[in-house]
């Protein structure tokens, strides 16, 4: 069986030394570790990125783009948020197969019909992630969305971050079972809690990836999943590599090494 596509969140570095060295210093480094999509932050860009120039070196090496904005695609009004179109022609200008937004503040009563206006064709898919907060972290709302624009034929799909459930006391596993069918990308972070209560991304365990294996089974096969946890140590090549080598074989049936 060959291994599954991985990606990498590039704020899994750190947010100083991504924007220290810059976004695109990373390409080399992720191609060398067999990873197959770079995603790009937003937040980490300090000024607007020279699309033309990123887009060509992330051609060259290999790898597929994602764009990951701190968006919120719905706004406290109802309205779809106004700088989505911006956002989605920015992406296309990097090459990015898909633009990452979080949910925002949807309800029943939101006009899918004003956002299938903002969506032009040849646009990157636009992915939907269950992020950290009560409105836009909670299954109920994301289902809502999801069933809603399923009747439209709309490009979009969920990017289901496995460890922000916890953010809102919500099970992964009953996510996944609920939502699997609009999944097309995947976070995974272990979380963990401080003696302050505060949660924390980690690095996953044996554990923690036993227990994703669940959850790939609710996800249609082939999914990229990306790495969205700190990568730290003194050779991040070889650090890389092992977490890689761990998520491509999530959904085989495989037994993960200790990482």
């Amino acid at each position: 069986m060959h291994a599954n596509p991985v990606s990498i969140s590039l704020s899994s570095y750190g947010a100083e030394l991504v924007r220290q060295r810059g976004q695109e210093s990373f390409i080399e480094l992720l191609a060398a570790a067999g990873v197959e999509r770079i995603e790009l932050r937003e937040e980490l860009f300090d000024d607007a990125p020279d699309t033309a120039a990123l887009s060509a070196a992330i051609r060259a090496s290999g790898l597929e783009c994602l764009y990951s904005s701190p968006l919120e695609l719905w706004t406290a009004d109802g309205q779809p948020e106004p700088r989505l179109p911006a956002k989605l022609a920015l992406a296309r200008a990097l090459g990015a197969v898909a633009l990452k937004v979080s949910l925002g503040h949807y309800s029943d009563h939101c006009e899918v019909s004003a956002l299938q206006a903002m969506l032009r064709q040849g646009d990157p898919m636009l992915l939907v992630e269950n992020d950290q907060t009560e409105h836009g972290g909670r299954i109920e709302p994301l289902l809502g969305f999801f069933r809603r624009v399923e009747g439209w034929v709309l490009p979009v799909g969920m990017t289901f971050d496995i460890g922000n459930w916890q953010w809102q006391g919500e099970s992964a596993l009953q996510a996944a079972r609920q939502l699997g069918r609009w999944v097309r990308y995947v976070h995974c972070k272990a979380v963990q809690q401080e003696a302050n209560g505060r949660l924390l991304a980690v690095p996953p365990r044996a554990a923690d990836l036993l227990a994703w294996e669940a959850l790939f089974d609710e996800f249609s096969p082939g999914l990229v999943r990306a790495v969205e946890f700190p990568l730290v140590g003194a050779d991040l090549l070889a650090v890389t590599r092992a977490q890689v080598h761990n998520l491509a074989r999530l959904g085989l049936g495989e037994e993960v090494s200790h990482a």
